[in-house]
């Protein structure tokens, strides 16, 4: 495939992602597991052996009867519309600062994948890092109380993933659990609502992506799709190489889940962080706004990223996402939240 960025960066997964820029082809013969989780305690042996044949043959799964309610989810999408819709003015007043993951951006994300902006604009909400970067209560009555409950039945869920990892990879079960602590002043697993702006058809890929191609800085990664809106593609271990990228159907009632690039270092390499990416839809397809609700399981910024084999050399997690953010955005600034 073709090399879009020829920038150096200091992360070789910054290197990497940096070389699949290009168009590919479709692999549609490709399915993505759908993983079974209700009764979870009980049948945690089993959904283990799932979750990590998921993750190490195809790299994206979904999981169903998740224990997040439809109405949840639902009421989640409509609050994240109702922010998109404010003016772009009120917007601005919440903008993501330099160097951090939080608050709103437009039109400012440029994948090392691409060299172009991603043709959206998002809102991230890290919960110790938020102060004045909440809609008022006249803006947006019971935004911060709601996102945050979500916030927190995404964690709950990602959580339960990430200590069937945990047991797979010789670690104590409730390892990823304290590397993700909520209730430290270090946290920064994140919350992301998304809208991609409304496009016209294209009869072939330019340039422009809704979100070019790219790997997850976190461990585990849950999306939430809108039904009916489609365009994630996903391009999973070996045929990165050959650009075959598999489409992921736009289902309401599963989450999408795949594993990051923080993960992929603690397991060194047992785990892959694929890549992935939005699409610009085509003639016949549904060229209006696009949602979707992302929840990144970020490590805790005091922890050390190191699996038992130290295939890569330590690194903080603070570090590492401070690398991540300067290298997929504009005027790449530094320092951290």
């Amino acid at each position: 495939m073709e090399k879009n960025v020829t920038t150096p960066y200091q992360l070789d997964e910054l290197n990497r992602e940096s070389t699949y820029g290009g168009v590919g082809e479709d692999a549609d013969e490709r399915e993505i597991p759908v993983i079974d989780f209700s009764d979870f305690t009980q049948r945690k042996a089993q959904i283990t052996e799932a979750l990590w044949h998921a993750a190490t043959e195809v790299g994206f799964f979904q999981i169903a009867n998740h224990g997040i309610s439809q109405q949840a989810i639902n009421n989640a999408f409509t609050t994240a519309e109702q922010f998109f819709a404010l003016s772009e003015e009120t917007k601005a007043q919440y903008p993501r600062p330099k160097g951090a993951n939080v608050g709103w951006e437009s039109l400012s994300q440029v994948r090392p994948s691409t060299g172009t902006p991603d043709q959206k604009e998002s809102y991230q909400i890290t919960r110790p890092f938020m102060q004045g970067l909440w809609p008022t209560e006249e803006e947006l009555p019971g935004f911060a109380t709601e996102m945050l409950d979500f916030e927190q039945q995404c964690w709950q869920v990602g959580m339960q993933v990430l200590s069937c990892f945990a047991d797979k990879l010789g670690f104590d079960t409730d390892f990823f659990t304290q590397a993700h602590d909520p209730a430290s002043g270090a946290y920064q697993s994140t919350l992301r609502l998304l809208h991609y702006y409304p496009t016209t058809p294209v009869e072939e890929q330019g340039k422009l992506w809704r979100a070019g191609a790219h790997t997850d800085f976190d461990c585990l990664t849950l999306l939430f799709q809108h039904e009916g809106h489609g365009g994630l593609q996903v391009c999973p271990g070996k045929e990165a190489q050959e650009g075959r990228w598999t489409n992921v159907p736009p289902r309401g009632d599963v989450i999408t889940c795949n594993i990051g690039d923080m993960l992929q270092r603690w397991s060194d390499d047992a785990l892959q962080s694929n890549l992935h990416r939005v699409r610009m839809p085509k003639t016949g397809e549904y060229t209006g706004s696009r949602q979707s609700i992302a929840f990144f399981c970020q490590a805790n910024k005091d922890k050390l990223i190191e699996g038992p084999a130290n295939k890569y050399p330590p690194i903080t997690a603070e570090d590492f996402l401070n690398q991540r953010i300067q290298a997929n955005f504009t005027k790449a600034d530094g320092g951290g939240y």
